[in-house]
């Protein structure tokens, strides 16, 4: 079937805004394999006007629509759409949409349940307050009876699916404390967007590694709504992301205080993700890289005892392009379709 043929059958149409960035490339690579969504929109609007081909030239030739600005779409043909438009431009966006639409955005416009903690982390007051009611956070393992049957799902950050995918089940298990949870996250430079930035550029990033958004990123309220939700309680964490020079990946090493020993955490984890498609728990001793996860939708996560007595170290991996973002939106708006969760991501990762 081609990408962008009439949806027919059980074949939904989709959109995608913001399409020319990595998160929407992304999607239209995974997109290109998937039997239960065809394209029929895709907008970028400095870009309105050119193929797909001419912005991502690895995509050429997969049968796309070209690019349109959001004012020139057609909505009355598309069941749904995924949202790739930056932070702070979204909530205005999907709340004009057509009601008929399923969304799954990609931003962080709607992560936030409460709109007064959005506003304080990301400088603007929320635009849509209503909508943000009935959005549903999509972190799909903790939530899928919820994504389900939801017509806006908030797709997760990445540093927050690597931080909450150990974390949550352990949490709700009451097997770490939840007032002593060190997160080291390192990035690759993908996950800083595709606009031009004197931070992104290669003699910025090249051959070095560094802190940013130290004690002060956006995701770590993300982080705490999800890990309070687990345990119950209000949940703070010491979180600190870094920019590695690669491409694509999350690594997120976790430190804890825990009240069972790395085999406890590790049997808990396997018990809680035996029959997830995309979560592995590894074997005692082995530890997860970027590298094993690259291009999938998978995560990885490693259980240690530390050598500081009633302390562990979690570690995960995932692909922040695709667990981190678009794989996971596709993860979501399968399940919102009724399609197999694991359509149009089956692919193992890349290696090496």
């Amino acid at each position: 079937m081609s990408p962008s043929s009439s949806g027919t059958g059980n074949t939904a149409r989709v959109g995608v805004l913001g399409a020319s960035g990595y998160t929407g490339g992304e999607l239209l690579r995974l997109l290109a394999h998937h039997d239960g969504f065809s394209v029929g929109l895709l907008t970028a609007e400095r870009r309105a006007g050119q193929s797909l081909g001419a912005v991502f030239p690895h995509l050429d030739g997969a049968g796309y629509p070209d690019l349109v600005k959001i004012e020139d779409a057609a909505w009355d043909a598309l069941d749904a759409v995924f949202c790739c438009l930056p932070h702070g431009t979204t909530q205005e966006v999907i709340a004009a949409l057509p009601e008929h639409l399923k969304v799954v955005d990609l931003s962080a416009d709607f992560r936030l349940a409460d709109p007064e903690v959005y506003a304080a982390w990301y400088g603007r007051a929320h635009g849509a307050v209503a909508l943000q009611a009935e959005a549903v956070y999509g972190l799909t393992e903790l939530a899928r009876e919820e994504v389900r049957s939801a017509r806006l799902v908030a797709n997760p950050g990445c540093y927050p699916t690597s931080a909450q995918l150990p974390l949550a089940p352990l949490l709700e298990d009451g097997l770490i404390e939840s007032d002593d949870i060190i997160i080291d996250a390192k990035s690759g430079v993908s996950g800083a967007g595709r606009e031009a930035k004197q931070a992104s550029l290669f003699a910025e990033v090249g051959e070095g590694v560094h802190a940013y958004g130290i004690a002060a990123h956006r995701h770590a309220p993300e982080i705490e709504q999800g890990l309070s939700a687990a345990t119950g309680a209000p949940v703070r964490v010491n979180f600190t992301p870094h920019l590695m020079p690669m491409n694509r990946g999350i690594l997120a090493t976790i430190y804890v205080r825990s009240r069972a020993g790395a085999d406890g955490l590790r049997e808990a984890l396997a018990r809680r993700y035996a029959d997830e498609p995309f979560v592995r728990v590894l074997p005692a001793g082995m530890a997860p890289a970027t590298r094993h996860v690259r291009g999938s939708n998978h995560c990885l996560i490693g259980v240690f005892d530390d050598r500081i007595e009633g302390r562990a170290i979690l570690i995960s991996a995932i692909d922040n392009l695709v667990k981190g973002a678009s794989g996971q939106a596709i993860q979501n708006m399968n399940l919102m379709h009724a399609l197999p969760e694991t359509t149009g991501l089956e692919q193992a990762p890349l290696f090496p």
